[in-house]
């Protein structure tokens, strides 16, 4: 019988695992949130991730748990554990995406580089680190916030007096406004039994906190930028006992330093160009290492590889109308799309091009991209 793994979330992360599960002679099953989710061709169940008995049920006919998100409660990922099910990433390691304070802190107990960070629970506490940090910082919400939702910069307390009234008894995430250079990633493969691979480490370019472009390898980074990225990887990875992909947002700053920004425990959007610029994609090797299989070679396929997503998609017509002349002009372009509807900033779908040239792979991205605006 073929290797069964389940994933929650029927998102765009698990549709693009449905190739790789299928080339690995993986049964992938997806328990989707609803009707037309972007992974609906391998939705074998539908219902709410947050009830423990619709997703004990989906666990019952999978040997192994995996996620499109990091969004499932604790207490439901506990529950499986302790019915014997094999969970990846497990909650022991997942509680780190899912909240920034424990994050931090954990971070902080490992030694890894970070901005400066604080727990705050009123004005008073949120105005004594600005005042501490040149009269400006970055507030965010501990839980759920992503691409931009969740996070402010602010000036001053007043600015964040209403998530502060809404804490009932928690406390809001502050960190210093990180002067910093550029944005980048670092991918971590790691499988249950310890082995572990790393991708090069990527430029990140974010537009109104989203993922616009990645271009991999990070251009110009050297020796020293790249050994010191994956080490912080590495070293999160087994900290932090992660199982599947690992992704570490990554500052470089003005005086060459490399801060840890945020994590996530999945496929990530700064992983995308290896789908088709590396000899494993991050899709298949998540995969491989949630089923506890041997990790394959994240090396490049090609020099340079750069990813555009495309965001919010075609305002007039569908991606249909678009598709032919966007590959009979850019057939080098690796064009993937999510089965979503067109949104204003939704991601949609990404493009992606290899090459030895870094300036013509970036041009051929953005111009296929184009089509689909």
């Amino acid at each position: 019988m073929a290797l069964r793994v389940g994933v929650i979330g029927g998102g765009q992360l698990a549709r693009m695992m449905i190739a790789p599960a299928v080339e690995l002679g993986i049964d992938i099953r997806v328990l989707a949130e609803g009707e037309g989710m972007s992974a609906q061709l391998a939705a074998t169940a539908l219902g709410d991730y947050r009830d423990l008995d619709i997703v004990r049920a989906f666990a019952r006919d999978v040997d192994v748990i995996t996620f499109d998100h990091e969004h499932v409660p604790q207490a439901v990922l506990r529950a499986l554990v302790a019915e014997g099910v094999a969970v990846h990433p497990g909650p022991d390691a997942l509680q780190f995406a899912q909240d920034k304070l424990v994050m931090r802190a954990r971070l902080t107990e490992l030694g890894i580089p970070q901005p400066d960070w604080a727990a705050v629970a009123n004005v008073d506490e949120l105005q004594a680190f600005l005042d501490d940090h040149g009269g400006k910082g970055v507030v965010k919400t501990p839980r759920g916030g992503y691409d931009g939702k969740g996070v402010r910069v602010v000036r001053t307390a007043a600015e964040a007096a209403d998530w502060l009234a809404d804490l009932e008894g928690d406390a809001l995430l502050v960190e210093e406004l990180v002067s910093f250079t550029r944005e980048l990633a670092q991918q971590i493969a790691r499988r249950p039994s310890g082995q572990m691979v790393a991708y090069p480490v990527v430029e990140t370019v974010q537009r109104d906190g989203v993922c616009a472009e990645v271009f991999a390898p990070a251009p110009g980074a050297g020796e020293r930028l790249m050994r010191v990225a994956e080490a912080i990887g590495r070293q999160i990875a087994e900290g932090l006992g992660v199982t599947g992909m690992l992704a570490v947002e990554l500052f470089e700053t003005d005086d060459e330093r490399i801060l840890v920004n945020e994590l996530a425990m999945r496929p990530h959007n700064s992983g995308h160009w290896s789908q088709d610029g590396a000899v494993t994609g991050q899709f298949e090797q998540h995969l491989r290492a949630v089923a506890d299989l041997p990790l394959g070679d994240a090396t490049p396929r090609a020099q340079w590889s750069v990813m555009v997503n495309i965001l919010g998609g075609p305002a007039e017509g569908t991606f249909e109308d678009r598709f032919e002349a966007a590959m009979a002009e850019h057939p080098e372009a690796k064009i993937h799309t999510y089965g979503k509807s067109a949104r204003p900033g939704r991601k949609v779908g990404h493009v992606n091009v290899s090459g030895n040239d870094l300036d013509d792979a970036v041009y051929t991205a953005r111009a296929a991209a184009a089509h689909f605006a």
